[in-house]
């Protein structure tokens, strides 16, 4: 046990009893104004980003910087593996912007890039891409590998693999969480949107999910197919239609396997990974509740 991990692990801690909960975003939701809602945040944790007078839109991006910026400072209290691996958890936000730089580059309005710091893999080359083509340029040459192609479809599907590989190889508390959201990404490109990942995408299914699970027909028959990591993020899913149960299950085992990271003893990775777990759960919460809040 090193200073770093009791000092890392103490501020996992810290940070996750700070989180609003669900009681908190149930209030949020039951204001029926955003106005008022996002002036409750402001008077929490997510007040680092989240400001009065911000619209749906513009509270709900600043709940998800304020989560980075959390993760930031995580990062910053850690021993280089530790802060590593939170690193590694991170890299949703960098394939967020990248998510925006595409729709910039097709012509639409995208939101503010996340700051991401020294959390950043490929971020400051990627952002000056003016098309796709240089975009996959630069992840070829980068950590993330290249995506198989220069389609919109093609980088956004190689990237969220090239993630969950990374995270499968570089934080094993998180491989079935890594597991699950893969098998949820197949059965959704493959059995919702009818399209076959090919090439390093298919590569990288093959290597997380096995060869069988490429060729499954059906929800059912894919589950069956699947390594028992990642086999319960579908459980009792038969119909393409139903996915967004197994994105809901996924959640809540996120959640639920981060308090019981939190409160395991020790000064050690487990503390620091739950707290990113359940941090990111009440993110995503509140990012709901400020929804409900919007609806007359």
């Amino acid at each position: 046990m090193t200073a770093s991990w009791v000092a890392g692990a103490t501020r996992a801690r810290s940070l996750a009893r700070r989180r609003t909960g669900p009681a908190g975003a149930r209030r949020l939701a039951a204001y029926g104004s955003v106005p008022e809602a996002v002036a409750l945040l402001d008077d929490t944790p997510y007040g680092h980003d989240v400001r009065p007078g911000q619209s749906l839109a513009q509270a709900q991006w600043a709940v998800l910087a304020t989560l980075l910026w959390h993760l930031r400072v995580l990062a910053g209290w850690l021993p280089r593996e530790g802060g590593q691996q939170v690193r590694v958890l991170a890299r949703w936000f960098e394939l967020a912007n990248a998510d925006e730089l595409i729709c910039r580059l097709a012509g639409g309005t995208p939101e503010p890039e996340f700051v991401l710091g020294s959390l950043g893999t490929a971020w400051q080359r990627l952002r000056l891409c003016a098309s796709l083509a240089e975009v996959r340029a630069a992840l070829a040459a980068s950590p993330w590998g290249d995506p198989g192609g220069a389609g919109p479809r093609e980088i956004q599907l190689g990237m969220r693999l090239a993630w969950a590989e990374q995270v499968v190889g570089s934080v094993p508390q998180a491989r079935s969480w890594a597991l699950g959201a893969t098998a949820l990404l197949l059965a959704r490109t493959r059995l919702a949107e009818g399209a076959e990942p090919a090439g390093p995408a298919r590569g990288r299914c093959r290597t997380l999910l096995g060869d069988a699970a490429l060729n499954a027909s059906s929800v059912g028959e894919l589950a069956g197919r699947l390594p028992a990591a990642a086999r319960w993020a579908l459980h009792e899913i038969e119909d393409p239609a139903e996915l967004w149960r197994g994105e809901e299950r996924w959640w809540q085992r996120l959640e639920d396997d981060g308090r019981g990271l939190l409160t395991g003893a020790g000064f050690t990775a487990g503390p620091v990974l739950g707290a990113v777990a359940v941090l990111a759960a009440d993110a995503r919460r509140v990012r709901a509740a400020l929804e409900l809040a919007a609806r007359p």
